[in-house]
């Protein structure tokens, strides 16, 4: 029988972290979730991707604090030996991060430095703790925002991280393609989840103007994401390296 590849899929306890796992999941692929703070729900969502036939898993982690990446390792490395003979596993999947709303003249050092602990320093270095466990031919999947490309006053610290990462992905692609690694980023638009107060999901003024400037005049939905980033997990994405798509239904065309 063949063994299940792994996925590492960070901030999976809920939104777009959630939707991912268990699209990730249905491809027949065990997951790692971490989650902050809330182990209920992450404990569901293990549940849940266990009632579809896979493995799951999940770590507290806090990820704008690297001095604790190096346990976190230990411990899913420990898991791993035990659970499958191997301390290694295919995809990391960078998705958690919190929302800040901020005009630049008023966002205070500890703001900015609180995002990029979070969006970037954070994802920078779980990445670098990780690619000795993360088998050839593997997959990094980081997650950006469509603020990289489109501007709106108050998200300025946010997407400077965001654009942070992306460039972080395509050094990466260039970096580990002698041992297959593929490095890709996903952008959503506006998505109706809870992230960043949910104003998206429940500011309707907000969300009329969303849909207005948006091609498919929507707001998104968390599963307008997690199918895509399941892709990228697949056989047929393996030639998908070093790119930036955009998940956002056309906003700002």
């Amino acid at each position: 029988m063949k063994q299940s590849k792994i996925a590492l899929v960070t901030g999976g306890s809920r939104g777009l972290g959630r939707d991912m796992a268990i699209n990730i999941s249905k491809k027949g692929i065990d997951v790692i979730i971490t989650y902050k703070t809330n182990k209920e729900s992450a404990d569901k969502v293990v549940r849940e991707i266990e009632r579809h036939g896979q493995k799951a898993k999940a770590f507290q982690l806090d990820t704008s604090n690297t001095k604790v990446f190096e346990d976190f390792f230990n411990r899913v490395s420990s898991y791993l030996t035990s659970e499958y003979g191997s301390p290694n596993f295919d995809f990391i999947i960078n998705n958690a991060g919190t929302g800040l709303n901020q005009l630049i003249i008023d966002t205070s050092e500890d703001q900015f430095d609180e995002m990029l602990n979070i969006h970037f320093k954070g994802v920078y270095f779980l990445t670098q703790k990780g690619l000795p466990y993360i088998n050839d031919k593997g997959r990094i999947i980081n997650i950006s925002s469509g603020l990289t490309r489109f501007s709106f006053p108050g998200s300025s610290v946010y997407a400077c991280m965001k654009g942070a990462v992306e460039v972080f992905t395509r050094y990466l692609a260039k970096e580990l393609g002698s041992r297959k690694i593929t490095s890709n980023v996903i952008a959503p638009g506006a998505i109706a989840t809870d992230f960043g107060g949910g104003t998206n999901r429940d500011n309707q003024e907000k969300r009329q103007i969303i849909a207005n400037i948006t091609a498919l005049g929507k707001v998104g939905e968390a599963e307008d994401i997690g199918g895509v980033v399941a892709f990228l997990c697949t056989e047929e994405a393996q030639w998908v390296n070093g790119q930036r798509i955009e998940v956002s239904g056309g906003m700002l065309l």
